[in-house]
C-alpha cells in the first residue's frame, strides 16, 4: 500500500482514472440536459400556450363558455391520453375534467398568480405523474391544464438506464486503460532502472534500449549520451591515470638518480648546485604539466562559464599575434596575422588566449624553419565563428588528427621534441567548454588547426 501511495504511475492512474470519471458525469449530465430537460421546457411551454388560449377564447363571455370550451377539448380526440383539463368551482366542486384527484391543497387563491407544479394525479382510475399549470379565475374558480408524464417518465427511466449502463462502460475503459497506461510506464521506467543499477554496480557499457520518438525515448537518448560521455572521461580519466605514472616515473626517477649520484660521490659545492639546478628545472617541468591538466579538467568541468563575457575574437587573434611575432622570426617563421573587428563570442577571455596561444605554440614547434604561419580569425560555414591557424609544415597525418586531442598523445616523429601531448587537449576542452570544437584540417601541405565557436546573440 504504501509502495502504490509513492508511486507516480499510481498516481497517474488514479489522476486518469478521477478525469475519466468526471468527464463521464459531465458529458452524462450535459447530455440529459440536453434531452430531458428539453422535453419538460416543451412541455411546460405547451400546457401554457393551451391555457392561455382557452382563457382568450372565453374572455368576457359567460362562465358556462369556458365550461363547454374545456368539455370540446376533452372531447375533441387529439392527444387526449394525455392531456389533461380541469375546471374547478370557487369552493373546491369539480365542474368539468378528466381528473378524478389532483392535488387540491396547491390550487392557487383569488388574488395570485398562476404557477406550475409537478404532482401525483389520479386520471381515469390511474395514478400517474403530471405536469400541472394552475391558474386562478376571477369567480375564485381555477383552471389546471395539464399533461401526463408517465411516457415522459418511461423516457427518462431509460435515459437513465442508458446513461448508468454507458458510465460502468466508460467507467470500466478509464480503469482498464488507466492500468494499461501504468504498466506502459513501469515497463519503461523498469529498463531506465536496470540500467542504472548495472552502472551503479560498476559496468558502464549498458545503454537503455530505445525504441519510438516518444518522451521516454528522447529522455532514453539523452540518458544514453550522458551515459556515453561519463564513460568517454572515465576511459579518459583511466588513460591520465596511467599516463601521469608513466611520465612521473621519468623525470622523478632522474631526479633521484641524480641526488644519488650527489650523495655517493664526493659532494662538492659545484656538484651540488648543479644537482639541485637539475632537479628545480625537472621539478619545475611536473609543475607545468600538473597546471596544465588542472588546466584542462577546470575547462571541461564548467567552472568558469560563469565568467564568460562579450568578447572580440578578432581583438583576442590580434593580440596574441602580436605577441608570437617574435618568437616565429626568432625561430626563422613568418606569422601573418588577420583579425577583422566585431566578431563577437561569449566567453573567456584568459582560457580562449590560452588556447590560441598554444595552437600557436605548436605550429611554431612542429612547422619548422622557414615555414610560413597565419593567425586568422572569421566567419566559418554554418554561421559559426572562426579563429585558425595555418602552417605549411609537415602535417598531421589524416588517422592520427583524431587521436592528437587526447591527452599525453604524441606522434612518433615528435617524441624527441619537448613537450607533454597536452597542448591540443587544453584547446579541445577549452573548445567544448565554449558550445565549440576543436577542427583539424589538412592544408596540403601543412595543419590548419580551427577553433570554431558559436556567435554571441545579438543584443
Amino acid at each position: 500500500m504504501i509502495r502504490l501511495r509513492a508511486s507516480i504511475a499510481a498516481k497517474l492512474v488514479l489522476g486518469y482514472g478521477l478525469l475519466g470519471t468526471a468527464s463521464i458525469v459531465l458529458v452524462s449530465a450535459v447530455f440529459y440536459r440536453g434531452t430531458v430537460g428539453v422535453l419538460d421546457r416543451d412541455i411546460d411551454g405547451r400546457i401554457v400556450v393551451q391555457s392561455d388560449r382557452l382563457l382568450a377564447r372565453a374572455n368576457g363571455l359567460p362562465p358556462g363558455v369556458l365550461l363547454a370550451e374545456v368539455r370540446r377539448q376533452l372531447d375533441d380526440g387529439v392527444d387526449s391520453d394525455r392531456e389533461i383539463f380541469q375546471l374547478v368551482a370557487a369552493d373546491g366542486t369539480p365542474l368539468a375534467g378528466n381528473l378524478d384527484a389532483w392535488p387540491k391543497s396547491q390550487l392557487p387563491s383569488p388574488g395570485t398568480g398562476p404557477g406550475l407544479v409537478s404532482a401525483m394525479v389520479v386520471r381515469q382510475g390511474h395514478p400517474a405523474p403530471a405536469r400541472l399549470y394552475l391558474r386562478p379565475l376571477d369567480d375564485g374558480g381555477a383552471l389546471i391544464v395539464g399533461r401526463d408524464l408517465s411516457e415522459q417518465e418511461a423516457v427518462r427511466e431509460v435515459i437513465w438506464h442508458a446513461l448508468l449502463a454507458g458510465a460502468a462502460v466508460s467507467l470500466l475503459l478509464t480503469v482498464g486503460g488507466a492500468l494499461l497506461f501504468r504498466r506502459a510506464i513501469e515497463r519503461r521506467l523498469s529498463a531506465i532502472r536496470r540500467t542504472a543499477a548495472q552502472i551503479e554496480a560498476g559496468d558502464l557499457s549498458p545503454r537503455i534500449p530505445v525504441t519510438g520518438h516518444d518522451e521516454f525515448a528522447l529522455l532514453g537518448r539523452d540518458i544514453n549520451r550522458m551515459l556515453d560521455r561519463i564513460e568517454l572521461l572515465m576511459e579518459g580519466i583511466r588513460h591520465v591515470s596511467n599516463a601521469i605514472a608513466h611520465d612521473l616515473r621519468t623525470p622523478l626517477g632522474r631526479i633521484r638518480g641524480r641526488l644519488d649520484e650527489v650523495v655517493r660521490r664526493e659532494a662538492s659545492v659545484p656538484r651540488l648546485t648543479a644537482a639541485a639546478r637539475d632537479a628545480i628545472e625537472d621539478i619545475d617541468d611536473l609543475i607545468r604539466l600538473f597546471e596544465r591538466l588542472l588546466q584542462i579538467a577546470e575547462a571541461e568541468s564548467g567552472m568558469r562559464t560563469r565568467l564568460f563575457e562579450r568578447l572580440d575574437l578578432g581583438h583576442i587573434a590580434s593580440d596574441i599575434g602580436e605577441m608570437y611575432e617574435a618568437s616565429a622570426e626568432d625561430s626563422g617563421l613568418q606569422l601573418t596575422v588577420d583579425a577583422p573587428e566585431h566578431l563577437y563570442v561569449d566567453g573567456d577571455r584568459n582560457l580562449l588566449a590560452s588556447a590560441v596561444a598554444s595552437l600557436l605554440d605548436n605550429a611554431i614547434k612542429y612547422a619548422g624553419p622557414g615555414a610560413s604561419l597565419r593567425l586568422r580569425a572569421g566567419l566559418y560555414h554554418g554561421g559559426l565563428a572562426s579563429i585558425a591557424v595555418h602552417d605549411n609544415g609537415p602535417g598531421i597525418p589524416e588517422q592520427e588528427r583524431g587521436k592528437v586531442t587526447q591527452r599525453f598523445y604524441r606522434l612518433d616523429d615528435s617524441r624527441h621534441l619537448p613537450g607533454n601531448g597536452l597542448g591540443l587537449a587544453i584547446v579541445s576542452a577549452t573548445a567544448l567548454a565554449h558550445g565549440g570544437e576543436l577542427v583539424l584540417e589538412d592544408a596540403a601541405p601543412g595543419l590548419v588547426a580551427r577553433i570554431l565557436l558559436p556567435l554571441a546573440p545579438q543584443a
